[in-house]
């Protein structure tokens, strides 16, 4: 799907503001609200707008400790790597997971309570994922930025 400029306004705004309404939404973009809700509906369809979310404060949901791991797999191959995926879904710590390149196989991002739930964790769901040979922990000291919306080029 192209995105045209009205479009491309509309996406930045609902990444920013994502509980506003149609009528709001409509006005910041000059258009009248049925054609704007048209175009919402559209890029939903299309999967350009794929959730809406809340975003909490991890240390007030007990999630304060984050860290970044690297797993490495022992063995390599379609199945071995689509087990790794499926099975890595399921944990729920577990924010994201990406397929990557380099020394490691893939980079997950865990949100935990602290330092013992981690090593719970470990101990008892990380290390027996398929295939796991290897696992590599970065924590996560402070947060710099932390962006959730992609900036839009214009034009």
């Amino acid at each position: 799907m192209n995105l045209d400029s009205i479009d491309k306004q509309i996406v930045e705004i609902l990444q920013a503001e994502g509980r506003i309404t149609n009528a709001e939404l409509a006005k910041k973009i000059h258009m009248s609200p049925p054609p704007t809700l048209e175009r919402v509906k559209k890029l939903e369809k299309n999967g350009v707008i794929k959730k809406y979310v809340a975003l909490c404060d991890p240390a007030k949901v007990d999630k304060g400790t984050l860290m970044f791991v690297e797993v490495t797999l022992d063995r390599h191959g379609s199945k071995v790597v689509e087990g790794f995926m499926e099975a890595v879904k399921e944990v729920e710590e577990v924010m994201e997971c990406h397929h990557i390149t380099g020394d490691a196989d893939f980079l997950i991002k865990i949100a935990v309570k602290d330092i013992p739930a981690y090593e719970k964790l470990v101990l008892k769901s990380l290390t027996n994922l398929p295939q796991v040979q290897h696992l590599k922990t970065l924590v996560v000291l402070s947060t710099i930025k932390n962006e959730t919306s992609y900036k839009i080029e214009k034009g």
